[in-house]
């Protein structure tokens, strides 16, 4: 399954099993950006990212790891 930047759920699954001792909070847009589109299963148009979507991502994370 491909995963695209709506797929915040998941792709903060797939953070929390490649970051295990990262604090998501302490990760800046920039960088979890960049994270994301390592991800070996995300396949999406880098230009469709967002603020927005970074953030509902990063709050995601956050609840996964805990």
């Amino acid at each position: 399954m491909a995963l695209k930047w709506t797929d915040s759920r998941d792709i903060a699954i797939e953070l929390v099993e490649t970051h295990p001792d990262v604090d998501p909070l302490s990760v800046r847009f920039t960088d979890l950006r960049d994270w994301v589109m390592q991800l070996s299963e995300f396949d999406d148009d880098p230009e469709h990212s967002s603020e927005k979507i970074l953030e509902a991502i990063q709050m995601a994370w956050l609840d996964e790891a805990e």
